[in-house]
């Protein structure tokens, strides 16, 4: 039988102010959520971690079933992969309230474990074909 693994400490974004700062960092996108990170400089404090389901994805009891399901699977797998010092905020959509669990999680736990993207060069693109010489 494998050792069952503790849940790290975690914190949690509470603050209006902390949701809109998250805001300004990364975006990953999946097919159940959205997830967006941001580094805030401090490696030694817990992660932090919010999450928002707007009312367009249903009523108060869908929105929270859809939230409980998302802290459950951080909770269960995600959350080993929180990196210390940054905040995450999961923004839920629809298809995460009747995703399979299993689909669900991996899916989480895919996107907080991704590297951050190299950011592209915008000078660096195609050449318009529009140039009269």
């Amino acid at each position: 039988m494998p050792p069952i693994r503790q849940s790290p400490v975690i914190g949690r974004l509470t603050k209006r102010s902390d949701f809109l700062a998250v805001r300004k960092g990364e975006r990953r996108k999946g097919p159940y959520f959205v997830l967006e990170v941001l580094d805030r400089g401090i490696a030694g404090e817990a992660p932090r971690i919010g999450y928002t389901v707007t009312k367009r994805q249903g009523n108060a009891v869908e929105r929270n079933r859809i939230r409980r399901r998302l802290r459950e699977a951080v909770r269960l797998k995600a959350g080993f992969d929180l990196k210390p010092g940054h905040d995450y905020v999961v923004v839920a959509r629809r298809d995460a309230l009747g995703a399979p669990f299993a689909d669900l999680t991996e899916s989480l736990a895919r996107r907080i474990s991704r590297p951050q993207a190299a950011k592209r060069d915008q000078r660096s693109g195609p050449t318009p074909n529009n140039r009269t010489e």
